[in-house]
C-alpha cells in the first residue's frame, strides 16, 4: 500500500529541485499535493508531470512572502482535497554570501521573510486545521547552515538557524495536538538554488567553502525527498522536534 494513501499535502517550492522532487515522490505514494511555487511555467509543468504519472497534484501560484497567497495556498487544499494532513516547507533562496559587514537591511529582511517568516506563515495557517483534526506533520527543509557557523553568508546562516529554532519550538509545543514538526538539513545538493545568486561576495565564499574539500558528495534532490517522506509517513512517528542531517557525513568530520 502506498505510504501516503489518503493523505493531503502542500508542497512549496515544488517548482523544481528538491520540492519538485518531494511533491512528485508524495503524489507517487497517494498524496493528493498541492505544488506551490512563485514560478507559474515551471508549477504547471510538475503538475503536468504528475497527473501524467497517475498522480493527484493541483498547481497552486504561491509567494511565500506574502500573506494573502500563504492563505490562498492553504485553502486551496482544504477547499479542494478536504483538509491539510502535511506541509513542507521547502521553498528558500540564498544571499549571495554577503558578509554581516556587508549586509543591507533590504537583503536581510529577503532572506528572512522567505525562509524563515515564510515558514512561520505557512505553519500559522495550518496549525488550527492540525489541532481540529488532533494530527498533522510538518516538515521544514532546513540546512547545514542552520546547523553551523559559516556554510554561507550572514543572512543565510541565520534564517536557517531561525528555521531550525521554530521546527524545535513547533514540535514540542504542539506534541499534544498530535502535530509532528521536524526539520531536514541537506549538504551541497544538485539544485537551482543557486539561480538565486549573482556576484558572490569572494572573501565570504572562501570562508564559507574552506571545508568544501571535505564534502563527500553532491546529494542527488530525489535523496531529500525519500527523507521527506519517510518524516511524512508513520515509520517515523517516534520523531518530533528533530533535523536530520542529510549530507553524506560533511559535517560529521
Amino acid at each position: 500500500m502506498p505510504k501516503l494513501q489518503g493523505k493531503v499535502a502542500v508542497v512549496t517550492g515544488a517548482g523544481s529541485g528538491m520540492g519538485k522532487c518531494i511533491a512528485t515522490l508524495f503524489a507517487r505514494e497517494g498524496a493528493k499535493v498541492i505544488a506551490a511555487d512563485i514560478n507559474q511555467e515551471s508549477i504547471n509543468t510538475v503538475v503536468s508531470e504528475i497527473t501524467a504519472d497517475g498522480g493527484v497534484a493541483k498547481a497552486v501560484i504561491a509567494n511565500v512572502t506574502k500573506e494573502e497567497d500563504v492563505q490562498n495556498m492553504i485553502d486551496e487544499a482544504v477547499i479542494t482535497y478536504g483538509t491539510l494532513d502535511i506541509l513542507v516547507n521547502n521553498a528558500g533562496i540564498m544571499d549571495n554570501f554577503t558578509p554581516a559587514e556587508k549586509v543591507t537591511d533590504d537583503l536581510w529582511e529577503r532572506v528572512f521573510a522567505v525562509n524563515s517568516t515564510g515558514p512561520m506563515r505557512t505553519i500559522r495557517k495550518a496549525i488550527p486545521i492540525f489541532i481540529e483534526k488532533k494530527s498533522g506533520n510538518i516538515i521544514n527543509i532546513a540546512s547545514v547552515g542552520g546547523l553551523s557557523g559559516s556554510k554561507a553568508g550572514a543572512a543565510y546562516t541565520a534564517s536557517k538557524h531561525a528555521l531550525v529554532g521554530l521546527t524545535k519550538n513547533v514540535g514540542f509545543q504542539y506534541v499534544g495536538y498530535g502535530i509532528r514538526c521536524n526539520a531536514i538539513a541537506p549538504g551541497a545538493v544538485k539544485t537551482n538554488i543557486g539561480n538565486t545568486m549573482c556576484d558572490p561576495d569572494k572573501f565570504c565564499m572562501d570562508r564559507a567553502m574552506a571545508g568544501i574539500n571535505l564534502n563527500p558528495r553532491v546529494i542527488e534532490p530525489e535523496e531529500i525527498a525519500r527523507v521527506a517522506l519517510f518524516l511524512a509517513g508513520e515509520d517515523s512517528s517516534a520523531i518530533n522536534g528533530a533535523v536530520i542531517t542529510t549530507d553524506a557525513g560533511w559535517t560529521s568530520y
